[in-house]
């Protein structure tokens, strides 16, 4: 019989680390190491990025490029609410906030070097290689989807 755990994930995870646990884990849980996994590959143009974004909207992420650093930005807005119009929660996994992480990809590229696009809860970045010299500027680079 599947009974909802009182222990939570584990039942020695949260009171080893009592005190920081929630602030810690206010996005995804205990599984924040697992979100915007990334793949990224070399090829003779430049380079392919593929981010995991489940669950997010095209509106929800943002892509900025300053001083060489390529910055993926995702938020999420969640209920706080314990009952919906049909019941009661038990349980709830899901929780809103923002993450982001950044990449170096060389002050020589610009936003407009760099293509993105968002589909099936998947970012694509294609990022070329380049010698141009540094251009000071903080732009914002529009995701197609």
């Amino acid at each position: 019989m599947l009974m909802p755990s009182i222990f939570g994930e584990s039942l020695f995870h949260n009171w080893m680390d009592f005190p920081f646990s929630d602030m810690e884990k206010a996005l995804y849980g205990s599984r924040t190491q697992n979100v915007m996994k990334t793949d990224i590959k070399e090829t003779e143009q430049g380079y392919e990025l593929d981010i995991d974004l489940p669950g997010f909207k095209k509106e929800e992420v943002q892509a900025q490029l300053d001083k060489g650093y390529l910055t993926i930005q995702a938020s999420k807005g969640a209920s706080k609410d314990e009952k919906d119009e049909k019941g009661k929660y038990i349980r709830r996994e899901r929780y809103g906030g923002t993450m982001s992480r950044s990449f170096y990809v060389g002050e020589g590229i610009t936003q407009n070097d760099i293509h993105a696009k968002f589909e099936d809860g998947i970012l694509r970045l294609t990022v070329p290689k380049t010698d141009k010299q540094a251009v000071e500027q903080k732009k914002y680079i529009a995701i197609e989807g």
